[in-house]
């Protein structure tokens, strides 16, 4: 593809926050049904890719600091002046807290450890460990940052002992933690915490500080099991810092309401009114849209006393966005493009596509601040107390600087657009912002380093993307009201008013938790990225659950979630007879990182999915093009699919068993869906053989699961159950191959189970994964059935304590997050379209 050269000078890559100029026709922003005013575990304010992502994690825009989705701070602060007097609307200013007993973020600290199983007593002050073994903490396997002393067998035992804690003058103390994944803590013999099976990073509680000792020996005592993938003990305790915000007052947000690629929030400040909307044009039909690294902050201001009053209004954002952690040297410098004015921050060292990780951001790239170059903006880069302090002081910003060197942890810079709208009456003054991202080079794929879609491979630069982007305002947000309106009506006749919520919610995160991109032949590759999970790239399991959202919207993203895992096969690089966990670690898809196999599960999705397409597309073009490896994935499930030996599957978070039932029920799903594909390629006799085969397995399986008034968990084990939500598309791609009295079996049960906040999982623990709730209440047969499955999955989403862009792992009684958040599989919520 070729564009018209636009822009002479070509930037780097960028964060950018671009004020387009304020004569743009904002009307089109109106027509947006922001029909889900619903409270959010957390809002969604920048939703790119799974690096470029910003979130509100409170009620009120203005309550904490905007943070990425993994809770680090990726600051954004926006205030207005009315006559003189300031109002923050978005962000806070994030005062760190001072630390007493510092986590390894501040300095490695001494510990005694083992990883043998200690004596009851282990936790007591006076416990004898001298045989136990010195190290300094935090304490975690590889890929951990702040790991200083590596641990990886499954348990650790931690002793700390902490003198002189000087708490004078302290009204408030909190323990912070991270752990992966089961954490227990004791200070002076006396349990404080023990956060059951799950895993949090740098998580902040409110701490008694009498359990404390001012004088002599405190000794904590951790105790953390690792049950899989990432493992990580890290803890301290600190107190809140004395310095005030800059900022201090707050608007008066009056709602907050969400559409798909929209949310919207109204506040009254003083004598104004102010409507600020963030918009994600994350338009699955237009994929050079979608990837394109830019979302739009657009404001209006008006008059709510109908007199005329002086405004400023002032957005900042800082070099967090450039760096993976603050204590790394970043560079902010400023200048001008053409109409445009910026300030820019990025690491120095610029190591493009060397980290890889979960739990990690980009620290390649530039974060850009652009405004258009006139009179009235004021673009630049200062001191961040006194940026601030200009603005309150004189609605402008007097003193700039050229440039700095800086290390955000030591010394914070602020990189501002001050914007004068003068004089505002009934007669609303408007104008937009936009927060971009070019990452430079976006995946490492089999060796090749590949750019992000828009870039068409370097043919389209980030200053061309940035330009189209301001000039296709208009246009872009039109096309996002009417994706917007078709969601919400969609899912809401569907399934209801809860369902619609949830998928409003969900179809930000789903789709920028991928990165999309295209091989060096030009095929599509829209990888996904393991969020707070493992950081696998590319994972069948994780796409599985994905997909109705993809298959409902444009069935092409879904072939390029599937097509790294059938190159992995047809190259030659992967050799065994099923299919692939995943190809790498986020960004780098050069082949598994994951230690195990899961043979029938990985097999059964990818035949799904592939029949799937078909469906969607009614031509099975995209199964004759990967033929031959199908054939071999569909032969595994017939001979190890009905009845599974002891392999790892997607659900095994209280381990994997044999003879599991959910997942023979996939295997059948695999075969039938091979059938049908062969049916459609008018390869007949195949066609037969696996249909019949599906037919004959699931007959068997029937007369192996049945339990009286359910099915079992595994065939060898009466008294047992689980959500056989595999069996949905029986329903979804017609096979018919299970009797409808079936499934209404399973069905009638399963409403019997449900909890508060939703169905369990199985009969082993409470806890849940709301993608799969949402398969399972898809296979009802009535829309109360439906509804009776939604409603409590409802309920959990707005009443969960955990803050973080939404989890689908959680506890059905009280609505705890287990694990995982702002992962993609969300997007499994959509399956009730697919209808």
């Amino acid at each position: 593809m070729k564009l018209k050269k636009l822009i002479k000078h070509g930037l780097n890559g960028v964060v950018v926050f671009c004020t387009i100029l304020s004569s743009c026709t904002m009307s089109s922003n109106k027509q947006a049904s922001y029909t889900a005013e619903m409270r959010a575990p957390a809002y969604p304010l920048i939703t790119i890719d799974p690096y470029t992502s910003a979130w509100s994690m409170s009620d009120q825009l203005f309550d904490i600091p905007v943070r990425h989705w993994t809770g680090k701070t990726q600051s954004l602060i926006g205030a207005i002046r009315v006559d003189g007097e300031v109002y923050r609307f978005l962000g806070k200013e994030d005062i760190p807290l001072k630390a007493i007993v510092p986590m390894a973020s501040e300095g490695a600290w001494k510990a005694k450890y083992t990883t043998s199983k200690p004596s009851k007593n282990w936790f007591k002050s006076d416990f004898n460990d001298k045989s136990w073994k010195e190290g300094n903490g935090a304490f975690g396997n590889n890929g951990n940052q702040n790991a200083q002393t590596i641990w990886e067998t499954e348990h650790i035992w931690v002793r700390r002992e902490v003198s002189g804690v000087d708490l004078s003058g302290v009204s408030k103390v909190y323990l912070r933690y991270s752990h992966d994944d089961d954490f227990v803590l004791f200070l002076n013999g006396e349990e404080v915490l023990n956060t059951g099976n799950s895993a949090r990073d740098n998580r902040i509680v409110e701490f008694d500080a009498s359990l404390l000792k001012k004088d002599g020996n405190n000794v904590f005592a951790a105790y953390c099991q690792d049950r899989g993938g990432l493992a990580y003990l890290d803890f301290g305790i600190y107190v809140e810092n004395d310095r005030e915000q800059a900022f201090s007052k707050t608007a008066v947000q009056n709602k907050v309401a969400l559409s798909a690629t929209q949310t919207h929030y109204n506040f009254t400040c003083g004598p104004v009114d102010l409507d600020v909307r963030f918009i994600s044009p994350l338009l699955p039909g237009d994929l050079d849209i979608l990837s394109r690294p830019v979302n739009y902050v657009d404001y209006d201001v008006v008059s709510n006393d109908g007199k005329e009053h002086e405004v400023q209004v002032f957005f900042e954002m800082t070099p967090e966005w450039a760096v993976n952690s603050p204590s790394q040297e970043a560079e902010v410098t400023r200048g001008t493009i053409n109409n445009l004015a910026y300030v820019k921050a990025g690491t120095t060292k610029q190591e493009i596509l060397k980290r890889k990780g979960d739990n990690v951001r980009i620290d390649w790239g530039y974060a850009y601040l652009v405004a258009a170059a006139d009179q009235d903006k004021t673009v630049g880069l200062g001191d961040y107390n006194g940026v601030k302090n200009d603005f309150k002081q004189k609605g402008m910003i007097s003193s700039q600087l050229a440039s700095k060197v800086t290390r955000p942890s030591q010394e914070m810079v602020s990189m501002f657009v001050c914007d004068n709208l003068g004089s505002v009456g009934l007669k609303p003054a408007q104008s937009t912002v936009m927060v971009a991202y070019d990452d430079v080079e976006s995946i490492q794929y089999f060796g090749d380093n590949l750019k992000a879609w828009w870039a068409h491979d370097g043919e389209v630069s980030f200053d061309e993307v940035l330009t189209l982007a301001a000039n296709d305002y208009v246009s872009v947000v039109e096309a996002c009201n009417k994706l917007d309106n078709q969601v919400w009506n969609e899912a809401l006749n569907a399934g209801g008013k809860n369902y619609a919520e949830l998928c409003v919610l969900a179809f930000r995160q789903s789709i920028a938790a991928h990165k999309l991109v295209k091989d060096k032949q030009g095929n599509i590759l829209f990888l996904s990225k393991e969020n707070f999970s493992n950081g696998s790239i590319g994972t069948v399991d994780v796409t599985y659950p994905s997909a109705p959202l993809y298959l409902k919207y444009n069935p092409e993203l879904l072939k390029g979630m599937l097509n790294p895992i059938f190159y992995y096969s047809e190259s030659g690089k992967w050799t065994k007879p099923f299919a692939a966990h995943d190809v790498g670690t986020y960004p780098l898809a050069n082949g598994q990182t994951y230690g195990g196999d899961m043979p029938v599960e990985e097999c059964g999705n990818m035949l799904v999915l592939t029949a799937a397409i078909a469906h969607q597309e009614r031509n099975a073009d995209y199964a004759a093009k990967h033929w031959e490896v199908l054939t071999v994935w569909a032969d595994y499930l017939l001979e190890n699919g009905l009845d599974p030996e002891n392999q790892l599957c997607t659900d095994d978070f209280a381990g994997h068993f044999a003879h599991n039932v959910n997942l023979s029920a996939k295997a059948i799903m695999g075969v039938a869906s091979f059938g049908r594909l062969a049916s459609m390629l008018n390869k007949n006799e195949i066609a037969d053989k696996y249909m019949s085969a599906a037919k004959d397995m699931a007959a068997k399986w029937i007369e192996m699961a049945k339990d009286g008034d359910h099915y079992k968990l595994t065939f060898d084990k009466p008294g047992t159950w689980s959500q056989k939500y595999n069996l949905v598309w029986d329903k979804l791609l017609g096979f018919n191959i299970f009797p409808k009295d079936v499934i209404q079996t399973e069905i009638d049960y399963y409403l019997t189970k449900q909890n508060k906040y939703g169905l369990p999982l199985d009969n082993r623990r409470t806890y849940t994964k709301s993608d799969w709730v949402v398969w399972t209440a898809t296979m009802a047969n009535s829309n109360e059935e439906f509804q009776q499955f939604i409603d409590p999955l409802h309920l959990f989403v707005t009443e969960t304590e955990d803050r973080v862009p939404m989890t689908d792992w959680y506890e059905t009684p009280n609505a705890r997050q287990v694990g995982f958040q702002a992962r993609s599989v969300v997007g499994g919520y959509f399956i009730k379209l697919l209808e």
